[in-house]
């Protein structure tokens, strides 16, 4: 049995800033760390979206526009600093105040919409030493993992997604999760939220959730936008276990808007 403590994870789902969108729901998710003091917060990627390179999907299918990108790169720093700025705050009058500074674990795990730069380079080597997932600085604030490589913290297995199946497709319900990866496990990449509960060979239960959607604005590709968007907070985990709650995104309007 895992003999490691049980901690508090908040988790932050797809975010998705880009220019022209409303931003100010990162500074309520930095609130929340802030009163909610988990030991560590997990963003699932897709923080960025990147727009700029969407066409990069597919090789040489438009020219490089350095200006798009560099606002792409802008908005998503921008984002970041609301986000981080009322932990810092509270850091800073910590230590002026001679308190234990509280200081989270803080975990990225990169999304599809940063691997966009991965995949723009891969096919436009002219890119290369132009353009890098460096220019989000993420690693300056966050211990940064790769583009579907999980990181595992009490038990519970954290990715933008989890391919699975011949073609490694993203898994598409929770409950495909529970069935094909047999351990509790945090997404994002879908929009909505959804748990399904199931148990190991032991008895040990398990508990998957797909969260990928933390924003504010409609996005025009999707048909409908009325899904669910907040924050996921995990209580209790230890060796896979855990009592999750869930803080919407307009319960999060109403306490933290100024």
């Amino acid at each position: 049995m895992d003999k490691s403590p049980k901690c508090r994870i908040l988790v932050i789902p797809d975010c998705h800033c880009k220019p022209r969108v409303s931003l100010d729901h990162l500074t309520w998710a930095g609130r929340a760390i802030c009163e909610y003091r988990p030991d560590v917060v997990v963003n699932l990627g897709d923080f960025a979206d990147m727009p700029s390179l969407s066409s990069y999907d597919k090789a040489g299918s438009k020219y490089f526009e350095g200006k798009r990108y560099k606002e792409d790169i802008s908005v998503a720093k921008y984002g970041m600093e609301l986000l981080l700025e009322p932990l810092r705050t509270l850091q800073a009058q910590q230590k002026s105040n001679k308190h234990r500074v509280y200081t989270p674990r803080l975990v990225f795990c990169y999304g599809n919409h940063e691997d966009r730069i991965t995949r723009a380079i891969n096919n436009n080597p002219i890119l290369e030493g132009t353009i890098s997932l460096g220019d989000l600085s993420y690693e300056k604030d966050w211990e940064v993992h790769e583009y579907l490589k999980p990181v595992f913290i009490n038990g519970i297995g954290f990715s933008h997604y989890f391919p699975v199946g011949a073609m490694q497709r993203p898994a598409a319900t929770s409950i495909a999760m529970v069935n094909k990866l047999h351990m509790s496990c945090v997404a994002g990449h879908k929009q909505g939220k959804e748990v399904s509960s199931g148990k190991r060979a032991d008895g040990t239960p398990i508990t998957c959730i797909i969260c990928g959607s933390y924003y504010q604005h409609d996005e025009d590709y999707m048909p409908d936008n009325n899904y669910w968007r907040g924050l996921l907070v995990m209580h209790e985990v230890h060796d896979g276990a855990f009592d999750e709650m869930f803080l919407s995104l307009n319960y999060l309007r109403s306490k933290y808007s100024e």
